[in-house]
């Protein structure tokens, strides 16, 4: 048996950052970490080191972070969760700097300067994350905890939380495969969501879940957000996830994921599904793209259909983009000089295909693109007509990076019932809380924000809670 003050599920970000603000503020901290290797893989740890709050610098003024939030979300994330994060980014990044982060800014597609975790990850095919950013500052942060006194426990799988007359007292765990318990005053689940759980992933995003694409860790399994259930809180908006239209092929080609980046392409041309008919409107990005791609009866039935100028313009931009890295990754890129002819290569309705391309052709040269069906929105990324030959096709499918929605939690991170009540001992932050993303809008307010920010909190509460006797 072993006793903490307070404990992590999970060895990420949202883990480490909490555990060693926990330790800073004099509290026993210990990380519970499944995995057994020294460097072992979660979304902290391949990431691609961007830090943003809605795809905006972290670094901006509280006020226009709360703008930015709330016009994203269209208000539906929670004003006290909105607070917390508008209000505390810019102290996250100046923590995280003091730990040792190192970051760069970086000019990204959307021309927003962006910081990101230095040395930042070459943008090519696979994951070439060792030594880069989020690798370096996972093993300084380790290094910061057991400096201060805390300990990260490797090969300690959490299989249940201890709970007594309502309150979270610790969690059981298999430590090596043995059973242990370990007690704490306070326990935060920091586990991230379930984007690798394909059981969780059927029952609430898709019935396909087998047709999409795992852009995941693999330890993304869902298990602190079920046991947080089965404790009593309250789960909700687990219906969506962020992620991004992958070439279909990535499903059994690594060089065709994480990069090349799609979205850009997806942006400016059109998406059509088997009947060569626009399902979706392509303005509104490719994280709502990748979320109704999956909702379709196959989600691998989507294909991205562009014209030369589109190729030779667009594709091209920026390091991530599909030209040239659809070709150099060994990806099927079908080609032809007329829509109808390709519709037969990429096994697509021709007389659906070649409609639509003239009706949305017309609606761009009338001015007239939201008049579509579905309406095609230009107010976030322009609309390039389909009429320079040759024309391509790309097959699509959706590629789930992390999970949104999961548990109930307020502004000092404690996991909340359905009557809102709070669990006392139990904590969440990071991918595992709901209450800031998704809905109709698919909002992402970005994973390492999250972590930061909310591990930040979560620790700050506990130390702030009255000793127990």
């Amino acid at each position: 048996m072993m006793d903490f003050d307070v404990i992590t599920i999970g060895g990420g970000f949202t883990g480490l950052v909490a555990a060693n603000r926990a330790a800073q503020l004099g509290l026993r901290a210990g990380v519970l970490e499944q995995q057994t290797e020294e460097r072992y893989i979660c979304n902290s740890r391949i990431t691609t080191g961007v830090c943003h709050i809605l795809f905006a610098n972290m670094k901006l003024p509280e006020a226009e972070l709360t703008a930015i939030i709330e016009a994203a979300t269209e208000g539906r994330a929670r004003p006290d969760l909105v607070r917390a994060m508008a209000a505390n980014s810019r102290r996250a990044v100046d923590w995280l700097i003091a730990e040792g982060a190192r970051f760069v800014e970086m000019v990204m597609g959307d021309g927003i300067r962006s910081l990101i975790l230095a040395p930042p990850r070459r943008f090519r095919a696979g994951l070439d994350w060792e030594g880069r950013g989020a690798d370096a500052l996972m093993r300084k942060l380790e290094q910061s905890l057991i400096r201060r006194g805390g300990q990260l426990l490797r090969g300690t799988r959490v299989e249940s939380l201890i709970i007594e007359d309502g309150a979270c007292l610790g969690v059981e765990a298999l430590r090596d495969g043995a059973p242990v318990k370990i007690n704490a005053k306070a326990v935060i689940v920091a586990d991230g969501g379930f984007g690798a759980n394909k059981e969780m992933i059927r029952r609430h995003i898709t019935p396909a879940a087998d047709r999409l694409l795992s852009r995941s860790s693999p330890s993304a399994m869902g298990d602190g957000i079920r046991m947080a259930e089965a404790a009593g809180a309250e789960l909700t908006g687990l219906g969506e996830f962020y992620g991004h239209p992958v070439h279909r092929e990535g499903l059994s080609n690594d060089k065709l994921w994480p990069f090349p980046m799609i979205d850009q392409t997806v942006n400016a041309a059109i998406v059509v599904g088997a009947d060569g008919r626009r399902f979706a409107d392509e303005g509104l990005g490719g994280i709502i793209m990748s979320n109704l791609m999956a909702q379709m009866d196959d989600p691998q039935s989507a294909s991205l259909i562009f014209d030369d100028a589109i190729w030779n313009g667009v594709a091209k931009e920026g390091p991530t983009g599909a030209n040239p890295l659809i070709i150099s990754g060994g990806g099927s890129l079908h080609q032809a000089d007329d829509l109808a002819a390709l519709a037969d290569i990429a096994g697509i309705d021709a007389a659906g295909l070649v409609q639509t391309a003239a009706a949305y052709n017309q609606a761009l040269a009338a001015g007239t693109p939201e008049a579509l069906d579905p309406p095609r929105s230009i107010d976030r990324f322009a609309a390039h007509p389909v009429t320079e030959p040759p024309f391509y096709a790309v097959p699509l499918c959706s590629g789930v990076t992390g999970t949104m929605g999961g548990i109930s939690i307020d502004a000092a991170c404690r996991v909340l019932r359905a009557d809102g009540s709070t669990i006392p001992g139990l904590y969440a932050a990071g991918t595992t809380i709901a209450g800031l993303e998704g809905g109709p809008t698919v909002a992402y307010m970005g994973g390492l924000s999250k972590a930061f920010i909310l591990g930040l909190l979560a620790a700050e509460a506990i130390a702030g809670e009255p000793k127990a006797e």
